[in-house]
């Protein structure tokens, strides 16, 4: 039997973050009204302790619990790590905002939390259900947190489309799920839903039954919608546009990262051995993604909608790291993930500073930004010319990992196309900025940023430079954390 006290010990990072949600959610009820903006600060230093505990705490600790529900290890480690310092820059990027434009802030920044528990969970499941229970956690949270502007229409739209389609998503990945779950029990293997099962299933049986391939495609299909896939992806750039601004960076950051945890541990950990059925699956959804994604956002007037196409494409290079699975593969993955999360999130920090002070997100409206407000002007470019793949900033070393990694797994094809996409992507990325620096606009006055907009703005920025320009460290940490699911 296993130690039961051991493994609640291991689970305290998830524990302190329930805690701190409820915490939250209890001061919003006693603060009055002009002091809840403090809530804000008590989820940063919150998210920030139990990040330093959790490393302190998990660091060189490995272990199974509960049978195979869970795994404490480098990688779950990693991506803990990782979430909870995205839920610090969330509240911090969110700050300003809510002050203008939210009336609830303590249930804003509770759901907030719960997302990212959410996320931790997903990262360390090695069982089908856990981790459906972990990504049901983020929907409902994501779902709220879409629809938290409630005096404006597009943002009641977006959650309602969101949830509908949602369910849907849900609905496909726990059938997937069922009809795995029956293939692999039917032959007597003990806990049929672990990861582990599910391998040793795979690695006996040839050739697989039609019940788990179509199984496995509705969970890939599932998880699809989750990272905003083509087909799957029409319902972001509605939900992108109609949320708020900070909960569309969360979107598409928060949700992508947990979601490719997952991906990597379940592809790794229990459909390795059956490679052969699923790469050119993959491998197809990610040409396709890239190309739409870049594609549709030429023709966006909103810089949300084109920031969400532009996600859309992002998702195709991680999908390629998915169809190229090997060591390698899954370190350019997660390395892209980090790189574009920073990137990504830069240029959402820009566009809040921009409508927190004008309310304005349309691309035309940034004309003249660079005389309006050159730092903020100077951030954005920087954001975007990650994004496209430059050389000295992220998304050049990210992408360059990923390509290289596509090339060795005989997918050199894929690689073409993803430089194409890039090339496509770098022509609306430079529209923006032309609009900035070029376009003469009627409105004159400076924009102005706050210190902590402004403070987040810069450092976002310096660390899309640095990762840019010297990776060694991160690439290093993201080796140890992959060895735990693919020595």
């Amino acid at each position: 039997m296993e130690d039961l006290t051991a493994n609640i010990s291991l689970l305290w990072p998830e524990f302190l973050l329930t805690g701190l949600a409820f915490l939250v959610l209890t001061l919003d009820f006693f603060l009055p009204g002009e002091r809840k903006n403090s809530l804000g600060l008590v989820s940063i230093a919150g998210l920030g302790t139990i990040a330093v505990f959790a490393l302190v705490f998990l660091v060189n600790k490995e272990a199974s619990l509960y049978l195979g529900l869970m795994k404490v290890d480098p990688f779950s480690l990693f991506f803990k790590a990782t979430f909870l310092g995205l839920g610090v820059l969330t509240v911090w990027s969110s700050v300003d905002f809510v002050k203008r434009y939210l009336s609830h802030p303590g249930e804003y920044y509770a759901m907030v939390i719960f997302s990212i528990l959410g996320m931790v969970i997903m990262a360390s499941a090695t069982e089908l259900l856990t981790a459906y229970i972990g990504l049901e956690l983020l929907s409902f949270s994501l779902y709220i947190l879409v629809s938290m502007n409630r005096d404006n229409p597009k943002s009641n739209e977006a959650g309602t489309k969101y949830i509908l389609l949602g369910a849907f998503a849900s609905a496909l990945l726990l059938y997937g799920i069922s009809m795995v779950y029956g293939t692999v029990a039917q032959v007597g293997i003990a806990a049929p839903t672990t990861f582990e099962s599910i391998s040793r299933y795979i690695g006996g049986i040839s050739p697989l039954p039609a019940s788990f391939l179509v199984g496995m495609a509705l969970i890939i299909a599932g998880l699809g919608f989750k990272v905003a896939a083509v087909p799957f992806h029409m319902w972001a750039p509605d939900v992108y546009e109609g949320a708020p601004t900070p909960v569309t960076a969360y979107l598409a950051i928060g949700s992508k990262a947990a979601a490719f945890a997952l991906v990597l541990r379940l592809f790794a950990g229990a459909f390795l051995p059956a490679i052969d059925q699923w790469q050119m699956i993959i491998a197809i959804l990610a040409a396709a993604t890239m190309v739409l994604g870049n594609l549709a956002a030429i023709a966006q007037r909103n810089i949300k909608r084109m920031l969400a196409f532009s996600s859309i494409g992002q998702v195709g290079y991680l999908l390629m790291g998915v169809a190229a699975l090997s060591a390698s593969a899954s370190n350019a993955l997660i390395l892209h993930l980090i790189g574009y999360g920073v990137t990504n999130l830069a240029a959402f920090v820009a566009v809040i500073a921009f409508y927190n002070a004008t309310g304005k997100e349309d691309i035309p409206d940034f004309a003249g930004l660079a005389d309006r407000n050159p730092f903020i002007a100077m951030s954005l470019t920087v954001s975007l010319f990650s994004l496209a793949g430059l050389p000295i900033f992220a998304g050049f070393i990210t992408k360059f990992y990923l390509f290289i990694a596509a090339a060795q797994a005989d997918l050199l094809w894929l690689a073409g196309i993803a430089i194409a996409a890039s090339l496509i992507s770098l022509y609306y990325y430079l529209m923006v900025i032309k609009t900035m620096y070029v376009d003469d606009s009627q409105e004159k006055t400076p924009v102005p940023v706050t210190l902590t907009t402004g403070g987040l703005l810069g450092l976002l920025t310096l660390g899309t430079v640095l990762i840019g320009v010297y990776p060694r460290p991160l690439v290093d940490l993201i080796q140890t954390a992959t060895q735990a699911i693919l020595p």
